[in-house]
């Protein structure tokens, strides 16, 4: 044999991975020639040290692909809980499949190589030259993808977005190479849809996914800083905003019931060609489905969500995954009709099954005051119990005392009274309660010692035991919101009904002679219900009525659960704006009303302890 005839066996096996005394292996600089052959040119020697890239490149490419596959993944996650640095996970793995079957056709002209050479061992190294030189721009792109998940330690399908970014290049080889990869990746996700989707499991050990268990990770820090930072909007600060803002009130606290288990978007995970309103659509889909799975009620009320098409959707996805690139016009138009069958059939549950409207009147009389002769004989009967710091017993008293009114009014139905609960937050209650908090009730924000509240009227709170499947809607987020705007409309109420009973008391006075004095704090008792009068006629009438309203004809005029969800929550964010709740200027204003609003009080306690003297006289 010649020695280009060993040069040239020499070369096949080191573009195979096999290095040998012609071609050595460096690990910094990979394969290259011998120095100093005399049976090579240096021309020559130039061009097989640019075969030998190849060598190199390939090399890399099969240790990366040994490293990151094989069975091995008990012990790659037992060192990720250790060291969270190391590579891992299913995308990675179905990335190196694809790595692996891009290095096909390589292989395949490695062996014509060797089967020609067989035939003529004459062939020259412009041959092997030509033959490779279609991998001379791809093996690089590849590597340069590959060094940037190894160096940036990509996870997940961030890969995707890595792969995708690099396959958008003017390269026809590189960008069908990559896009097989991708395609192979995407096989994964496809996986991960499905069973979200359809079954309602998150598959996601390695925390992969772009759904994920538990409340959005939007920065503690920031929301801080936005907490008491007056954003110069009309006085609203950067925490009243963003909950004016904040249409999915679900994700502000993760204060959920057990059976309704939070998941949220892991936003760094998305790839950038899946729109967040399409991951939005999965992660509605896949909450409600696995809501369904873990219910217990029989199948003749709940039925199947997807309404028995889950063959038919599993069918569509696999149709997805076997076409060769990415088209998001149809990936959105199969999400949108499984969004639309599940948001569809949970209309139906919540309006037809569960008599929402019926629900939300519910809402609207006990937690809006829209039973007001009720809540006027409660505040004549609670108001010697919670004029002073509430006790241990005063949450038994007040209930008690809500019993006795609803009872006096005639509101004696068996099925409702017992899911409405009145609380009173008061100090040392939270230590009690450790165990656990009652049903439908919200837990406590936190366990720092809080200051006693001044009266019981101040710690009063109502909750409201939420029937399945209305739970999805009315949150303990969204009831503990409820019940900021019932603190504020009973308060309101509260004030009036004293203003009104000072009005009583200076009738039964107008006959004896009255003080100076006593013309001027008339003339405040004037002023001051002429405020609340109008101030109550504003916020039942014009903000209660009108926005329940408007949440009725929207409720009235789609088939869409999101839809009712989203009107739900533009109402209350609506109530909470325009009864001056969250406007700073306004609130402060009140909270100096509130202060002399303390007066009737005071007007109550003189004209109680004066009328027998003035009687007398």
């Amino acid at each position: 044999s010649t020695p280009w005839t060993e040069t040239a066996y020499a070369l096949l096996l080191a573009l195979s991975g096999y290095p040998g005394t012609i071609f050595t292996w460096n690990k910094r600089t990979g394969l290259q020639v011998s120095q100093d052959l005399p049976f090579l040119h240096p021309s020559e020697t130039s061009v097989l040290n640019r075969l030998s890239k190849l060598g190199s490149d390939y090399m890399r490419f099969t240790e990366f692909i040994e490293q990151h596959t094989g069975h091995v993944h008990q012990q790659e996650h037992h060192m990720n809980q250790q060291n969270q640095t190391v590579l891992h996970g299913i995308y990675l793995r179905a990335f190196c499949t694809g790595l692996d079957s891009m290095l096909q056709p390589y292989r395949q002209a490695l062996l014509d190589l060797e089967r020609e050479f067989l035939g003529d061992p004459h062939l020259t190294i412009s041959h092997v030259n030509y033959k490779l030189d279609q991998f001379q721009l791809l093996f690089p792109s590849v590597m340069m993808v590959v060094e940037t998940i190894k160096s940036q330690k990509i996870h997940g399908c961030q890969i995707l977005e890595t792969v995708y970014k690099h396959s958008c290049g003017g390269l026809p080889p590189v960008r069908m190479a990559l896009e097989k990869i991708l395609a192979v990746c995407h096989g994964v996700m496809y996986k991960q849809l499905a069973a979200w989707m359809l079954h309602g499991l998150l598959l996601d050990q390695n925390e992969e996914f772009f759904v994920k268990q538990g409340p959005s990770a939007g920065g503690a820090a920031a929301n801080q800083e936005e907490e008491e930072e007056d954003l110069g909007l009309g006085g609203l600060s950067g925490k009243q905003l963003r909950e004016l803002q904040d249409l999915r009130l679900i994700e502000e606290e993760n204060m959920l019931a057990p059976s309704l288990q939070q998941f949220s978007l892991r936003t760094e995970m998305l790839p950038s060609y899946i729109p967040i309103r399409v991951a939005e659509k999965i992660l509605f889909v896949g909450e409600s489905v696995q809501m369904f799975e873990n219910h217990t009620h029989g199948p003749s009320r709940a039925g199947s969500i997807l309404k028995h098409q889950e063959d038919t959707f599993a069918t569509e996805l696999h149709k997805l995954k076997q076409q060769p690139l990415f088209s998001l016009v149809d990936f959105e138009n199969l999400i949108d009709r499984i969004r639309s069958t599940v948001a569809e059939h949970l209309w139906t549950l919540m309006v037809e099954e569960s008599d929402l409207l019926e629900q939300l009147k519910i809402i609207k009389d006990f937690y809006l005051l829209g039973r007001g002769e009720l809540y006027q004989v409660f505040i004549d009967l609670a108001q010697h119990m919670l004029k002073t710091p509430p006790t241990a017993v005063t949450e038994h008293d007040v209930n008690v005392a809500f019993q006795q009114a609803a009872h006096k009014v005639l509101l004696d139905d068996d099925n409702l009274l017992p899911l409405l609960h009145l609380t009173i937050d008061y100090q040392g209650k939270d230590c009690k309660e450790a165990t656990g908090p009652r049903d439908g009730a919200t837990p406590p924000q936190d366990t720092s010692p809080r200051e006693v509240p001044p009266t019981g009227w101040a710690a009063l709170g109502l909750t409201y035991k939420v029937q399945w499947p209305l739970h999805i809607l009315f949150t303990p987020a969204v009831l503990e919101k409820y019940n900021v705007v019932f603190r504020y409309l009973l308060s309101v109420r509260r004030v009036q009904s004293q203003l009104q009973h000072c009005w009583a008391l200076q009738m039964q006075r107008k006959h004896l002679k009255s003080t100076q004095m006593d013309a001027v704090k008339w003339r405040l008792r004037n002023h001051m219900a002429f405020l609340i009068d109008n101030l109550q006629y504003y916020l039942q009438v014009d903000v209660l009525e009108s926005q329940f309203s408007q949440l009725l004809q929207q409720i009235n005029s789609t088939r869409d659960f999101e839809s009712i969800r989203l009107a739900h929550d533009h109402f209350l964010s609506n109530l909470l704006a325009q009864s001056f709740i969250l406007l700073k200027p306004v609130g402060s204003l009140l909270t100096c009303y509130t202060l002399l609003l303390k007066l009737p009080f005071v007007f109550l306690d003189l004209m109680n302890s004066s009328l027998p003297r003035f009687s007398t006289a």
